[in-house]
């Protein structure tokens, strides 16, 4: 695919490292150092860790008890959704400095659209990635890693290259280079089922995949697996949602990895999904006023809960009808494959002006509304966190190759 320029298009995406440990050491800095699990609730499963957590075995979604009996000299924290909603909203902001073209894909994940932002902040992509991860750290605590390229499938593999707090640039005519050891896998929306079929056919790395017929592709996976196909090969598909859409439900449902008749194992994908649920409710100031919950047999049959609730984004509510439905749903002696947890009747939260509130949030917001006061009026730095004071590790940045800045 040829183009005259390139940089014919530019996408970043913006990921926060491991978000809701990075926001629970951002203010509690005397726990660094130490390996740190945050959990959907205390007697449920890990939604989050440390990159030390994850090298000692920890897995998302692993049982809380499981965890502990891996890792006991970890800390084990329970979530705070509204803190984390507070330190993404504020690393929203940071971000629309920078482009006013920018799409919240998830409560840490963020593309933005960088076309003509090179000649607005008279720097290279590969120096403006630099600084968005900088201030990012130096007002919110937590480190970010980003990926700029010419689509956003390529961007969001790119951010994955070089974590923690990386960069990772890839231009039009060296996408084929950075593809080479790509694993099919890390292809967003290549997932276990689709890279075993691929494999059958040969195809082994992302750049296998770029180089396959288009027709092959189509017969393989149809339009979606074209759609990927094209982005791979630096043809953007997928465009950016700038504009907010109420979405009628939020969904999360996976397998259990397994056929398996162990209630407990279900019960902490349960409220795994549940905490996936609720963070996005806070992240879009939603509240949900019906919650279904299904299993998946080993049949591939599906049992099913619906409860109607009051309309909210609470985790511990939304948690304990979760809980219940399942006591609803599970037989002894039979065996399931998948489960989920989907929130729909979705409203506006009428309470968002305090969605911050809880356990003294309110203070924490206050406080950020007041620096960004102060900052705007004598600097963007004349105010910021203590742990910002001290120097940051310095980010690797990969270039492929490197740009030079114009």
């Amino acid at each position: 695919m040829q183009h005259t320029s390139d940089w014919y298009n530019a996408i970043a995406h913006v990921d926060a490292d491991c978000f809701f440990a990075s926001c629970e050491l951002s203010r509690r800095p005397g726990l660094r150092g130490r390996p740190l699990c945050v959990l959907s609730s205390q007697d449920a499963c890990v939604v989050a860790k440390t990159y030390d957590a994850k090298a000692a075995g920890i897995r998302t979604g692993m049982p809380v008890w499981e965890a502990k009996r891996l890792l006991p000299q970890a800390v084990y924290l329970p979530a705070d959704f509204r803190f984390y909603g507070l330190v993404s909203a504020k690393m929203f902001t940071i971000l629309r400095r920078y482009s006013p073209a920018v799409e919240a894909y998830s409560i840490d994940e963020v593309f933005i659209d960088m076309n003509g932002i090179r000649s607005l902040w008279r720097m290279s992509y590969a120096r403006l990635a630099d600084d968005i991860r900088r201030q990012v750290h130096a007002e919110t605590g937590i480190t970010v890693s980003v990926g700029i390229a010419t689509t956003r499938t390529l961007a969001k593999i790119a951010s994955e290259k070089n974590k923690p707090n990386g960069s990772t640039i890839v231009s039009g005519r060296y996408i084929r280079r950075f593809l080479a050891d790509i694993p099919l896998g890390d292809i967003p929306g290549i997932g276990r089922n689709r890279s075993a079929l691929l494999h059958k056919f040969g195809l082994q790395t992302a750049l296998d995949y770029c180089l396959a017929d288009r027709a092959h592709i189509h017969r393989l996976l149809g339009k979606a697996g074209v759609d990927l196909w094209q982005e791979l090969n630096g043809h953007a598909v997928f465009g950016l949602e700038l504009e907010a859409v109420m979405p009628k439900s939020i969904a999360r449902t996976a397998s259990l990895g397994c056929v398996t008749g162990e209630r407990t194992l279900i019960a902490s994908h349960l409220s795994y999904h549940s905490t996936r649920v609720v963070s996005e409710l806070v992240r879009q100031g939603l509240t949900a006023s019906v919650l279904t919950v299904f299993l998946r047999l080993k049949s591939f049959e599906s049992v099913v809960s619906r409860a109607r609730l009051q309309p909210c984004n609470d985790f511990s509510k939304i948690n304990s009808v979760v809980k219940s439905a399942l006591a609803e749903l599970f037989t002894e002696g039979e065996e399931y494959r998948a489960c989920g947890v989907i929130a729909s009747s979705l409203q506006a939260d009428a309470g968002q002006g305090d969605l911050f509130a809880a356990a003294g949030a309110g203070r924490q917001l206050q406080l950020i509304r007041t620096m960004d006061e102060i900052n705007r009026k004598y600097g963007s730095q004349t105010l910021r966190p203590a742990q910002a004071a001290h120097k940051s590790r310095r980010g690797i940045r990969f270039v492929y190759p490197v740009i030079s800045a114009s």
